[in-house]
């Protein structure tokens, strides 16, 4: 299930909105980097992207690489369309997450509901640019690029002992505030590099980008109905 941890990170997912004028360039402080990311956000609605994910584990000394598209719709609908695996899916539908994955686990669907607000478990950058503190211990970074453009990065590590995520890098533009790559390594020591390119904003989005009917034939794992005892 490495592949299917991408839930965890994307997925995401994720980023952009149209972009605002902020004029923090000689501010790069913690504050100043979250203001610009908070003020990118604010008004996102819709998101489109393609991303390029690396997915490195020390302990079995093994590398994984995906590519794909994403759409995303706030608060709570997900589109996760992998090109390499091609036929790999990840879709949040409002209520549960759908994680179909036949490169890892042939035959087999996994069904999960969503965090209590709807969103935790599919969109790490929100929680990062909408209530960071909260969630977070943020300390300054360094000043960087992200995919050609001029950046600042954060460092967060999570206040809650029981996430899955150990520590993360953020990389926020510094021009629009938007993350166009992130860094998160969990409690294994794993990492997952994102990158997001060809971003679009509050693009139309079609209901039924985030319905899912498992294939024919596969087996529906519920974990919800498991964790109460009802079996799958």
């Amino acid at each position: 299930m490495r592949r299917a941890a991408l839930v965890g990170v994307l997925v995401g997912v994720l980023v952009g909105v149209p972009f605002l004028a902020v004029p923090l360039h000689a501010q790069n402080g913690v504050d100043a980097v979250l203001a610009r990311a908070q003020a990118a956000y604010e008004r996102v609605k819709t998101t489109k992207a393609t991303f390029d994910q690396t997915i490195t584990n020390e302990m079995t000394g093994t590398t994984a690489v995906s590519h794909g598209e994403l759409i995303q719709e706030e608060p709570n609908r997900l589109s996760v369309t992998f090109t390499e695996p091609a036929g790999d899916r990840i879709v949040a539908d409002g209520k549960s997450l759908w994680v179909y994955v036949p490169s890892a686990t042939p035959g087999q669907v996994i069904k999960m509901p969503l965090g209590a607000n709807g969103t935790g478990a599919i969109d790490f950058v929100q929680q990062f640019v909408k209530a960071p503190r909260v969630h977070f211990d943020v300390t300054p970074g360094t000043a960087d690029t992200s995919l050609g453009h001029p950046a600042h990065t954060l460092m967060l590590v999570p206040k809650d002992p029981g996430s899955s995520i150990a520590k993360a890098t953020v990389w926020v533009d510094d021009d629009d505030g938007v993350v166009r790559q992130f860094i998160v390594t969990d409690g294994t020591g794993a990492t997952r590099h994102v990158r997001l390119s060809a971003i679009e904003f509050n693009v139309p989005v079609q209901k039924s980008t985030f319905a899912f009917k498992p294939p024919p034939g596969t087996k529906v794992v519920d974990r919800q109905a498991m964790s109460s005892g009802a079996g799958t």
